[in-house]
């Protein structure tokens, strides 16, 4: 079985096509896509790589709905009022913030305007030049400035820093437009790992969050990278920190499953042991997000975020039918670590996804045994 942990990172790290894969007792071997034994993850109702949403982790169609249109208008109007309709506290408001920002930001990124062509993104300073004390716009415009940030510079410099604090004073703007919004607090959280917040400073600004919203799992995410040994804390921690909000979970919370996160933020650069990720502390945290996910309702905006994490940790382990379980309630939507981590998130996908049909043909499955 060495062979095919070889074979996923030469083809992780390439990105250059799909492997397509057939059964064999001995193993998982690569075959040309028209061999009859190749494994066919359109067999599944699996949509082709080039049709799958990088921009959300699951569906939300009237996000997608109003970001579609607001980008062929350029009219931001639609978006202030799916805002304003959305709940302050819960995790969709967050969601759609970034979603938001991160279409205003590549926008940026793909037209940045010149002596004769309007920037991209210019619907949101318009949205903030009309309309000043709209909460949903300046929340956008502080992300949108986060997100510029970590896209156009490199931390430590000045040129980081300044984007930063221009970011900060934006939150702080918006926070005071919406007081018990806690989506402006989660994007200083962001602020605050960039700019090196000393440990009293964050834990003021996250003790903020807690009042707000306490079980919000999108500020645990963010607050986990605070902690991590890259970043500002270590291993161990972060995954205090992640223990602890797993251990604090109300029924049906999916910060049962914080400890996966934690230890994958802290995944070698490469591991092909396999032994690792059927290890005890990766197994204990991979049942603790089943069990969240089990637990979930079937709505939680992050349980996508949730599902696609266990097929990375699934898939290395040989849990091919459980991988495959996942794979049928995400499929379609692969905006979510970890894929957003590479430069081609639905070939990454693509590329698990494959190793999941092979592996779970290769004991006897098929498409007519797998539970939807």
């Amino acid at each position: 079985m060495e062979i095919l942990w070889v074979l996923m990172a030469l083809a992780m790290f390439s990105l250059v096509l799909l492997p397509v894969f057939r059964r064999r007792r001995a193993g998982i071997q690569l075959v040309a896509p028209s061999d009859p034994d190749a494994a066919d993850p359109a067999n599944y109702g699996f949509l082709r790589q080039e049709e799958l949403d990088i921009r959300m982790p699951g569906p939300d169609h009237d996000l997608l709905d109003v970001l579609d249109l607001v980008q062929r208008t350029q009219d931001y109007r639609a978006a202030s009022q799916l805002l304003a309709g959305t709940e302050t506290d819960g995790e969709r408001r967050w969601q759609r913030v970034q979603a938001f920002a991160g279409a205003a930001s590549l926008e940026l990124q793909q037209r940045p305007g010149g002596v004769s062509e309007t920037p991209g993104g210019q619907w949101l300073r318009v949205w903030r030049a009309e309309q000043p004390k709209d909460a949903g716009g300046a929340a956008v415009h502080a992300e949108f400035l986060v997100q510029q940030a970590w896209r156009t510079s490199t931390p430590g410099t000045d040129e980081f820093r300044i984007i930063m604090e221009e970011a900060k004073a934006a939150c702080g703007e918006a926070a005071l437009l919406s007081p018990g919004d806690p989506v402006p607090y989660i994007i200083e959280l962001s602020v605050a790992r960039g700019l090196a917040y000393p440990e009293p400073e964050f834990e003021q600004l996250w003790l903020k969050i807690l009042d707000r919203a306490p079980a919000h799992m999108g500020a645990h995410l963010a607050a986990l990278h605070y902690w991590c040994e890259k970043w500002h804390g270590s291993r161990e921690v972060a995954y205090s920190f992640a223990e602890a909000a797993a251990a604090r979970a109300p029924q049906g919370s999916l910060l049962a499953a914080m400890p996966l996160f934690a230890v994958f933020e802290h995944l070698p650069e490469v591991n092909l042991v396999r032994s690792f990720y059927q290890s005890e502390v990766v197994t204990k945290a991979v049942h603790g997000a089943l069990h969240a996910v089990h637990a979930a309702r079937p709505d939680d905006p992050m349980l996508a975020h949730v599902r696609h994490l266990l097929i990375l940790f699934l898939v290395r382990g040989e849990r091919w039918s459980e991988a495959m379980n996942q794979l049928v309630h995400v499929d379609g939507h692969v905006g979510a670590l970890p894929w957003t981590l590479t430069p081609d998130p639905a070939a990454d996908y693509a590329i698990y996804r494959a190793l999941a049909v092979a592996g779970y043909e290769a004991n006897g499955g098929s498409p007519a045994t797998l539970s939807h």
